[in-house]
């Protein structure tokens, strides 16, 4: 992120804030998805947390990368409206809206399942590493846990995953 568009963002220009927006929103909405496995639920999600990226830009520490600073309000936004929302659609039903809304690329239906599947405490740091390519370090910091429980959060995550892709199809046991 350019250190000048937050610099224009905190004094008031609008159109670098549209910048911003335009540049994070489709990568925002397809994390949201996969965290709240639910579109609306999604949208609220990312809305909410372009309107505190706004109002709280000043708080950005320019020195580190921005993109993690975004995503854990992202994150955080996530499990507010997940536990605003107490209700539960079935799964079939959140699989058929999300891939009639976006199917995912270049990711089979077996694994999205398999990753859907999975519970939060594993399944946003699968999500976080191996599909948005952050490091390690980034995503321990962004969920404020440890490294070594980040490490061990997704060494689990792989192994359920392979057990729910049928581990021996892709020789090992399961």
């Amino acid at each position: 992120m350019d250190n000048r568009l937050i610099e224009r963002i905190l004094q008031g220009d609008r159109q670098a804030f549209r910048s911003l927006y335009d540049e994070y929103f489709d990568y925002a909405m397809r994390t949201a998805k996969l965290v709240t496995k639910n579109g609306e639920w999604a949208k609220d999600a990312v809305q909410e947390t372009f309107l505190r990226v706004y109002r709280n830009v000043w708080q950005y520490d320019r020195s580190k990368p921005f993109k993690p600073w975004f995503y854990s309000i992202l994150l955080r936004e996530c499990y507010r409206v997940m536990e605003r929302e107490k209700k539960v659609l079935p799964f079939g039903e959140q699989l058929e809206r999300i891939a009639v809304e976006q199917p995912l690329p270049d990711v089979s239906v077996d694994v999205y399942e398999a990753l859907q599947s999975l519970d939060d405490l594993y399944r946003i740091p699968l999500i976080l590493k191996y599909l948005h390519d952050y490091s390690e370090r980034e995503i321990a910091d962004m969920l404020d846990v440890n490294v070594n429980t980040l490490k061990s959060r997704l060494f689990k995550g792989r192994e359920k995953m392979k057990k729910g892709l049928g581990g021996e199809r892709y020789g090992t046991e399961s």
